[in-house]
């Protein structure tokens, strides 16, 4: 009984952080950097992290890395899911300039994942398993 006890507590406890988690990034965090990214287009923050306009009107401030015509990002959260169909019309923001493009997850390359990742995100810990690691959104901006 004493084990059951604990086991429903520790569950309660995971899904309060779950939830505050959700209302601190929904709420306080994201709004937060998108209202810097706009009002400070050239600062430092701005220089990794860019604005993405879903298709459902959602707008996320993500890390992305710009590499000619096409930008990537690491998706960390579940909003990737809105794009796994691919060649999903999206707009980015990056340094204040709105530019419209097509985004795509690459699920089946992990070569190609490795090899971005390793300039998007050079400082992730080598240890880290691979389930943990975040799903690559490459989205090729229309010219």
């Amino acid at each position: 009984m004493t084990f059951l006890k604990w086991l429903l507590i520790v569950l309660a406890v995971l899904v309060v952080a779950f939830l505050a988690l959700r209302v601190l990034f929904g709420l306080i965090a994201n709004p937060s950097v998108a209202e810097e990214l706009r009002t400070d287009p050239q600062g430092e923050r701005a220089g990794i992290v860019m604005l993405l306009t879903l298709p459902d009107g959602r707008v996320l401030p993500v890390n992305y890395r710009r590499e000619g015509n096409q930008v990537f990002a690491g998706a960390d959260g579940r909003w990737w899911r809105a794009l796994r169909d691919g060649d999903v019309p999206v707009t980015v923001t990056i340094r204040g300039e709105t530019l419209p493009g097509r985004a795509r997850v690459v699920f089946d390359d992990p070569e190609y994942k490795r090899d971005v990742f390793a300039r998007l995100r050079p400082n992730v810990p080598k240890w880290l398993p691979a389930w943990l690691d975040a799903q690559l959104v490459v989205i090729d901006l229309e010219t």
